[in-house]
């Protein structure tokens, strides 16, 4: 007597199939309820100063500038060209605003930290130009001197194209 299990097998397969399915939907689901992590106290601070560096920049607060900045601050503007600290400078006076949202916080190393964070760019078109990309991305290098954070770095990229 011979017995045909392909039959059988393929419809194994598909109760395995199903049940994998069904298994990966309700760990899927379970992330998406599960609540978002509370941010560190070291979290909230950088965020903090972040969130400083935000309002400093809409109000043209150069002497924010002056005492944030590293000496060799540099920073890659949205058209893609390194700037240095006195370019920065140079810029904070006209005033920029800024609408920062879903801020995160990745630690580099000791004492060295980059913020990241989506913005909504709300400045009028410069002379010959038109306005530069509306939505970004910001990523801001923070580094510890002394008890202090310290801007080191910061580069803006455009992230939605077609918005220029």
């Amino acid at each position: 007597m011979k017995v045909d299990y392909r039959g059988e097998t393929g419809g194994l397969m598909k109760i395995c199939l199903v049940a994998v399915l069904c298994l990966a939907g309700s760990v899927s689901a379970q992330n998406v309820n599960a609540p978002a992590k509370a941010p560190s106290p070291l979290e909230q601070t950088l965020m903090a100063a972040e969130k400083s560096y935000v309002e400093a920049a809409k109000k043209g607060d150069k002497a924010f500038f002056k005492r944030t900045l590293t000496d060799d601050f540099s920073f890659v503007g949205f058209d893609g060209q390194l700037n240095s600290r006195q370019e920065m400078l140079d810029q904070v006076e006209a005033g920029t605003d800024l609408l920062p949202y879903d801020m995160k916080v990745v630690m580099a190393g000791e004492g060295v930290a980059i913020v990241t964070y989506d913005v909504v760019l709300r400045v009028p078109a410069a002379e010959d130009q038109g306005p530069p990309p509306r939505y970004q991305h910001f990523s801001t290098v923070w580094v510890k001197q002394g008890d202090a954070w310290k801007m080191k770095f910061q580069q803006m990229t455009a992230s939605h194209w077609g918005d220029w």
